[in-house]
Order: structure tokens, then sequence, then C-alpha cells
């Protein structure tokens, strides 16, 4: 079943009833550097303008943020001079979420169904992914590339395909289950961004980072921007 809407052909069957379909989210131009804020006011410190130069709406979307979706449970394979990417998500908002980011990026996307009453979103084999393949994959092995780092957009999709929040004043990042090579390198990339975790790797709600404190937590809402339209409000940073 296809929700990408790109090229698809013949009577494709809708989405079922858990998928709403949301409104389109409004472009939000970019921010300049140094530029002022909607209230005048102009960025006074460092972090600050850090923030508005690395934040979600600071630059185009490129193929190249979906590193956020292998930081997390996202898996990326080959096949000759193609590749794909696909991750499973937990709630139908995240559907919707991640096939808008991914065509935004000139992807079309699929979903189905799992077994496990959760959701498979993933892309054709095309190679526009080969880069991506090429970086990440050592053998069949998932692994961050030396220079891997985290900007807004990357977190973003992280968020969007396996962020939640963790009560009473947490954020998780979940991580896939089988990428223990990643678990390290990535928490560099996090306490690179400002955003030091905890690394979970039991229980429930592992494997994940768990983001703490309110300078932390006020850092990640601002790099990853708002929520999508398609988005719970009580599911993003804020």
């Amino acid at each position: 079943m296809s929700l990408s809407g790109l090229g698809d052909t013949g009577e494709a069957p809708s989405p079922p009833a858990l998928f709403p379909a949301p409104e389109p989210d409004a472009p939000v131009p970019a921010r300049r550097r140094g530029s002022s804020s909607p209230n005048g006011s102009h960025p006074s410190d460092g972090a600050g303008r850090q923030l508005v130069f690395f934040g979600a709406e600071a630059a185009e979307p490129t193929v190249a943020d979906l590193a956020g979706l292998l930081a997390g449970p996202g898996e990326v394979v080959r096949m000759g001079g193609t590749a794909r990417l696909w991750v499973q998500v937990d709630a139908a908002w995240r559907v919707h979420v991640l096939v808008a980011e991914l065509a935004s990026r000139g992807l079309a996307a699929s979903w189905e169904p799992t077994e496990d009453e959760r959701h498979a979103v993933r892309t054709s084999y095309t190679r526009i992914l080969k880069p991506l393949a090429a970086a990440w994959l050592d053998g069949p092995t998932k692994r961050p590339p030396a220079a891997f780092h985290l900007t807004g957009r990357r977190l973003r999709l992280w968020v969007a395909a396996a962020g939640t929040p963790d009560p009473p004043d947490g954020f998780l990042l979940r991580l896939g289950a089988d990428g223990q090579e990643c678990w390290e390198p990535i928490g560099r990339a996090l306490d690179a961004a400002g955003l030091a975790g905890t690394l979970l790797t039991s229980g429930e709600a592992g494997p994940a980072y768990r983001i703490t404190g309110r300078r932390r937590l006020a850092r990640l809402t601002e790099l990853v921007g708002d929520p999508p339209s398609a988005a719970p409000v009580d599911a993003w940073p804020t």
C-alpha cells in the first residue's frame, strides 16, 4: 500500500481510518543568521545563534538528513547500485510524517502493517540512497560514519520515527535493538549537539537515549522545530 502519491496509477486502496489525512504543513522560512526574532530581539549568545543555524528550519531538506533515521531504528540495505531505507514505527501519525518527509526529498515511500501491530515504512530501491548506504554500512552491519553529527533536520526525523516523552521530566530517542555498534558513536553525536543523554539498554524504555534537564530539553525543542501537523502535540518535544 502506498502513501507516497508520487506516480501511483490505478485504484489504490484508501488509507484506513487510523490514518486521517493531516493538513499539509505550511512552509516556515529559515531565519537568516543575525536576523531579528519575531519579537524584534536578536540572539545574544553563541548557543542561541547555534540553535538557529543548525535547527530543522535552517536549511532545505536533503537526503543526508535521513541519517537521523539511521541513528534511531532505521535500516538501509543495498542491492546492486541501489539502496533502500526502511523503519518500523509504533504509531499511525509517524507513518504520515515520514512518508511526507521522504517525499520532500524525492523518495516515494510505501507502508504496511506488521504482525506486532506496528507499521513498516520503506522506500523503493534507488540510486539516490546509494551514498547513504555506502557511508553507513560496513558489510551488512550498520555503523555511523566517523564524521557523523546531528543537525536539527536529522534529529527531527529521529523524533518523528522513534522519539517519545518519558514523564515526568525526560524524552526518549529510541535506538535500533540490533545496532549495538551504533549506540556509543550516536551518544557522542548527541553530546556534541548539547543533548548528552543516558543510554538505556534494557527494560521497556530501551534501547534508547534518555534526554533530561531543562536546558537539554529546551535545546532539543529548538533543534527539531514545531510538531508536524500529523503529530499529537503531547508526543513532540516541548
